[in-house]
């Protein structure tokens, strides 16, 4: 299976809040919401697409919840409650057992080896959304084969980066760009090597 992380993030590459301020999942950050202002029909489309793409779903614990809570609410409205909710999905949590949302199971324990057998088991896409922690946990073990960046034009200027300022060095290989009319930008990244430096 190949494992895709798709995240939304900012020209600084905040990806924290992108719908909106929740004080219980980040608190103290003011500046939530900074993807909702954007507008653009397309590029909503295309991230909707993403989710309707894979064969399952990986999330962290905090989004799985807010996911459930949210999506999960909205199973057949036709987009992201329907794509999310019909497809199997697994989450890692050391204290979740017996979780409600339909076609969902349980990583727990060693998550490198757990990950590895289930890329090897089956072919298709693994699609993790949200989960920032869990992302930089991934790409630092090289489990991740694809990144999808979806870049919003503007700078927060705080919040949670997607990637830490100290860590594995990656070459990345553009494999496909688009540019939406509010100024968003896809960008989809295999990933793999390291970069060659002078």
């Amino acid at each position: 299976m190949k494992l895709t992380i798709s995240l939304q993030v900012t020209v600084d590459g905040v990806a924290q809040a992108n719908g909106g301020n929740n004080d219980e999942l980040d608190p103290g950050f003011t500046r939530g919401g900074w993807a909702i202002g954007a507008g653009d029909a397309a590029a909503a489309e295309y991230i909707l697409e993403t989710w309707q793409r894979p064969d399952a779903f990986l999330l962290g614990r905090k989004t799985f919840d807010l996911f459930e809570t949210y999506w999960g609410a909205r199973r057949d409205d036709g987009g992201f409650g329907q794509a999310i909710s019909s497809t199997p999905k697994y989450v890692v949590s050391n204290s979740l057992s017996d979780p409600a949302w339909e076609y969902t199971t349980v990583i727990s324990g060693d998550l490198t080896s757990q990950i590895r057998a289930l890329k090897s088991a089956s072919e298709g896409e693994l699609l993790v959304v949200g989960s920032v922690a869990l992302a930089r946990r991934l790409l630092e073990h090289e489990l991740v084969d694809e990144l999808n960046l979806i870049q919003f034009p503007l700078i927060v200027g705080q919040g949670e980066s997607f990637l830490p300022r100290q860590g594995r060095d990656f070459a990345l290989d553009l494999k496909d760009s688009r540019v939406f009319p509010s100024g968003i930008v896809a960008l989809t990244y295999g990933v793999g090597g390291r970069p060659q430096y002078a």
